[in-house]
């Protein structure tokens, strides 16, 4: 038994590497992961081409309760979505 990817969680992740029906787990357990490792703003970089995966992308942190609110990065003409995460802090 091989063992899983391991994505490091630093507040970027580039979902090139990723077919289409696997962003939206991927971007779910990002999430988490970056929410559990203390990060308040994380980017994820999908592309720009038709805007498929940005679509997917925004419709997982829509449902993601971790995620306060989410925008377009500006400097990336589309390419790249920054999520804003929940406080720890109740």
């Amino acid at each position: 038994m091989t063992d899983p990817l391991r994505i490091p969680i630093d507040g970027t992740l580039d979902l090139h590497t990723f077919q289409a029906r696997e962003i939206a787990s991927v971007v779910a357990e990002y999430v988490h992961a970056a929410h559990q490792a203390g990060l308040r703003e994380i980017r994820l970089i999908h592309g720009r081409g038709k805007g498929v995966q940005r679509g997917i992308v925004q419709s997982a942190l829509q449902k993601e309760p971790l995620v306060k609110s989410f925008h377009d990065a500006p400097e990336s003409h589309l390419g790249a979505t920054v999520a804003i995460l929940v406080s720890n802090i109740l």
